[in-house]
């Protein structure tokens, strides 16, 4: 599978992913597969909208940007 194939499968995961949000936060079950979902699920499915925006970012080469702090010290 080509890098713009696994860019549109994880883009149509996401989006999966993002409806199942949306349909669990008013209340309704959402099914994915075999899989039904409900609002004790909302922290599950914000974990796995989380995981594939991160693989869109790393398929697409954009990195996540990190930041460290650095304290200087006299010794």
């Amino acid at each position: 599978m080509s890098v713009q194939q696994q860019i549109v499968q994880a883009r149509e995961m996401l989006q999966d992913w993002i409806q199942a949000e949306r349909a669990v936060m008013t209340g309704q079950e959402y099914r994915i597969g075999s899989r039904m979902l409900r609002r004790a699920d909302l922290d599950m499915i914000a974990e796995r909208v989380k995981y594939w925006k991160g693989e869109i970012d790393r398929l697409e080469g954009n990195p996540r940007i990190r930041t460290q702090q650095i304290i200087p010290r006299n010794l």
